[in-house]
């Protein structure tokens, strides 16, 4: 557990280099990524050669005596939801970083991304249940609020659910949101929520992995246990055949959350731990405005 001071200590860190990358990279590619929910009035000018004629207002050109257009402009406020997968097997990391490090360095760029850009910022925890929920809001205060329980939450159960928070999520948001699962995605039996939700939300999937949770290394005799049901167990990592049989259960883990997403209709982003996520994001953006 992280004292206060450590917690703001990492605070103010997580907001410089947030900030930085949403300041440096992320300000054009984030605001043109996700549009707004559609044109709203804005004010009424004279008419000019070029102007759409459905948009005049005959009203306002009766009483004056000539043309008027009425103007429209984007409407730009969204609801940005992150799904935080703070399960135990997000303490996973064997290079740099745990799975839950990156999870919330992520987070917290997407909550100054979207404070920066005026959109509202909320957070569902989860781990088999609910663990706790952030109802959006805008503004810096609300977006340090996230970081600090993104640094601090522990969660009461162990396990991985991630239908629970998506039907949460679907429950408790009404307006259409763009929604981050940041997770990863050791679980199943989340289909039938994803795409009730890629329905009415937008949604994209990071999926975070360790190199280890890939390939075992051929280290002889180990005990392993599991982050999540606590189970522990001896195996062989120096058997070809056992190493194969790891690799292929994690590329059918993978397999299974890639084509849920695709089946929804939704993105689902691969970050390893000892990648640069920067780079992983802005391609992101960059290919969502186009």
């Amino acid at each position: 557990m992280l004292t206060t001071s450590e917690i703001l200590k990492k605070v103010r860190i997580l907001e410089i280099k947030s900030k930085k990358l949403t300041s440096d990279l992320f300000t054009g590619e984030y605001h043109s990524a996700f549009k707004g929910k559609g044109m709203s009035f804005k004010e009424v000018r004279e008419y000019a050669a070029g102007d759409d004629i459905r948009f005049i207002d005959w009203n306002v050109s009766a009483r004056f005596g000539h043309p008027f257009s009425k103007v429209f402009e984007e409407e730009r406020e969204l609801t940005v939801m992150l799904l935080v997968d703070i399960s135990n097997s997000s303490l996973f990391g064997t290079v740099n970083s745990t799975k839950r490090d990156i999870v919330t360095e992520i987070a917290a760029v997407l909550s100054f991304s979207a404070v920066n850009n005026a959109d509202k910022i909320g957070v569902i925890f989860y781990s088999d249940k609910v663990e706790a929920y952030i109802p959006p809001k805008k503004g810096r205060q609300h977006a340090l609020y996230i970081v600090r329980e993104l640094l601090s939450k522990e969660p009461k159960s162990r396990g991985t659910q991630v239908s629970t928070a998506l039907r949460f999520f679907n429950n408790s948001t009404r307006q259409k949101s763009i929604a981050f699962i940041l997770s990863d995605f050791l679980d199943a039996n989340y289909e039938q929520a994803l795409r009730v939700a890629s329905k009415k939300h937008d949604i994209i999937g990071i999926k975070l992995y360790d190199k280890m949770d890939m390939l075992l290394p051929d280290a002889g005799i180990l005990q392993v246990q599991d982050a999540e049901s606590g189970e522990t167990k001896w195996v062989d990592s120096s058997n070809a055949f056992v190493r194969q049989q790891y690799q292929q259960e994690f590329f059918r883990v993978t397999d299974y959350s890639t084509q849920t997403f695709k089946k929804a209709a939704s993105e689902l982003l691969h970050i390893r731990t000892d990648e640069d996520y920067v780079k992983v994001l802005q391609k992101f953006f960059i290919s969502r405005n186009r």
